[in-house]
């Protein structure tokens, strides 16, 4: 890259994340009530990307073959587990994360 694109480049990353910080501000102000649209997002989104990263995550399992997938159910476990303990998401999917790549590294 040239110094001309590097800069282009940078200021265009300082213009997104500027974008996308100030623009539910502008959008929906604080006098203002919230749309039902963007309150029915607010529910459903966080489990919808949930499952999509289970799917992601499982895609190439194979139970046949390998190792039986034993580091995924395990995680799986342990992510459902530290969800009905402390149910709070980003616990649960860092503690089955730190899980998985336990067991990988040091098991299969």
């Amino acid at each position: 890259m040239t110094l001309s694109q590097q800069f282009i480049t940078i200021g265009m990353v300082i213009l997104g994340t500027v974008l996308t910080r100030c623009l539910p501000f502008l959008l929906f102000p604080a006098g203002k009530p919230t749309p039902k649209y963007i309150r029915y997002l607010g529910k459903v989104l966080p489990s919808a990307v949930f499952g999509m990263l289970v799917i992601y995550c499982l895609k190439n399992v194979t139970i046949v073959s390998g190792n039986h997938a034993v580091p995924e159910f395990s995680a799986i476990a342990v992510v459902i587990a530290l969800h009905l303990w402390k149910r709070q998401m980003l616990l649960s999917i860092a503690g089955g994360t730190i899980c998985y790549m336990l067991l990988v590294q040091l098991f299969f």
